[in-house]
């Protein structure tokens, strides 16, 4: 370091919180434990201070060398703040949430956010404002917690045309899916489990039905085409539906179940993006991403492939997220370089439709166990050029001459919307007693 970088003052780059929850807490104890480490990296050029934090209770005891005046009830203050340089959203939801990001940009402030529910279903507004007014909005803690994954996208691989994205990114479900392989337990017992461990809400619809996982893939496609996505042309299922009985299915046949996002340019151009549960192969590095871990698989045209894995969730690992957009945005501040926040580059992202999509598939059946069901089901299967490349269907032993059984079909690849039109002739046979269970079995 030279005499001119050690005699340097340090500029005060003012934080203020809107949310001071178990993110905000985590975010105040990691500024205040590695400000010294965040400066010396940062070159001495400044110093990260929070000084303003909105609360909605403010008598709520919260950390003890917290001062009192530094909260307020009013996120108004905080975002009108002359003192503060970057604005800190953490409070969630789409409609508050949204009033403070877009009030701060049109000040010209800098937004930090892990919303990716509001970046997902209200980025163009948002992106928009941000393009508008020259500030920026960093949202690194919005995907996979703790891991860097969104710097990497939109720094790591600036030159490369990102292949594919593949990604179980929401740790809840893979918490619950993984005790249903591992343990047997049943959806309802290993979800009441993940909201007894604290890993799920009391209520976990976002996550059990797939959307904060679908949120996330959105911001990551946005990432790397470049273009804002309705989430209306996103695909979604949760796991709300998965059975013991295809959980067991899976074993046998060497695969394992994950909510696997996936996002895929394809050679004409168009992106395909979905969410579902999905059959993995058990030798597949991303069946072995257990708990409340996540992990993205990326694949650069110029890297290759590459693995990121990490803390999907928890104070911690968010909150250094949040703290790495923080000083990233300090460092464009006090240098007065132009800002590092996404922006729109892009206006052809076009979604590829669900049913022109193509995998393998499982597909299982109940049936009346009768002769001839299942030349009836390969028939229509054929008729539509279906292949089958495999069937399974195992005798119980405590009620060999039970009437009604279940009848797996693995096929090969064809489009989704082939297969559900071939699969409304399936049902409509007499021998068929419900809707057909679908999982995609995937290539990765």
């Amino acid at each position: 370091m030279t005499e001119q970088q050690n005699n340097t003052t340090p500029k005060q780059v003012g934080i203020g919180l809107v949310g001071f929850g178990t993110v905000g807490t985590g975010v105040w104890e990691t500024i205040k434990k590695n400000r010294a480490l965040i400066s010396g990296r940062s070159n001495n050029l400044f110093s990260v201070n929070i000084i303003k934090a909105a609360v909605r209770d403010i008598s709520k005891k919260r950390i003890e060398d917290a001062p009192t005046e530094l909260f307020t009830t009013d996120w108004n203050e905080v975002v009108n703040d002359p003192a503060v340089d970057i604005v800190v959203e953490l409070i969630g939801g789409t409609t508050t949430a949204f009033d403070i990001v877009a009030a701060a940009l049109k000040l010209g402030k800098t937004v930090v956010t892990g919303n990716k529910a509001l970046l997902a279903e209200r980025g163009a507004e948002l992106f928009s404002l941000s393009q508008n007014h020259g500030s920026a909005i960093h949202f690194e803690a919005a995907v996979a917690g703790g891991i860097p994954i969104i710097k990497a996208v939109q720094d790591s691989y600036v030159g490369n045309d990102i292949l594919s994205m593949t990604g179980i990114i929401n740790g809840t479900s893979n918490y619950i899916l993984e005790r249903m392989f591992d343990a047997g337990l049943a959806y309802p017992d290993a979800l009441q489990e993940a909201q007894d461990l604290g890993y799920a809400e009391s209520d976990p619809t976002l996550d059990v039905n797939g959307w904060d996982a679908a949120h996330k893939a959105i911001l990551l496609a946005v990432l790397a085409y470049g273009s804002v996505i309705d989430p209306k042309d996103v695909y979604v299922r949760g796991i709300e539906r998965v059975t013991r009985t295809d959980i067991n299915f899976a074993k046998s046949l060497g695969y394992n179940v994950k909510l696997l996002s996936v996002v895929l340019k394809h050679k004409d151009g168009q992106i395909e993006l979905r969410t579902q549960p999905s059959f993995i192969p058990t030798k597949h590095i991303l069946s072995s991403v257990n708990g409340v871990f996540n992990a993205v698989a990326v694949n650069g045209d110029a890297s290759g492939e590459a693995l990121f894995y990490g803390r999907g969730a928890g104070k911690e690992p968010t909150a250094s997220s949040v703290v790495a957009d923080i000083v990233d945005a300090a460092h464009t501040i006090a240098s007065k370089a132009p800002h590092r926040g996404f922006l729109p580059y892009s206006d052809d992202t076009k979604i590829k439709p669900i049913n022109d999509t193509s995998t393998p598939y499982y597909v299982r059946f109940d049936v009346t166990d009768k002769p001839g069901v299942i030349a009836d089901i390969a028939q229509i299967l054929a008729t539509d050029g279906v292949g089958i490349s495999g069937t399974h269907s195992p005798v119980d032993p405590e009620n060999p001459d039970k009437e009604f059984v279940d009848m797996v079909f693995l096929l090969h690849t064809c489009t989704f919307g082939k297969l559900k039109a071939t699969l409304k002739k399936v049902r409509a046979l007499d021998s068929v007693n419900s809707d057909p269970v679908v999982f995609r079995i995937e290539n990765i």
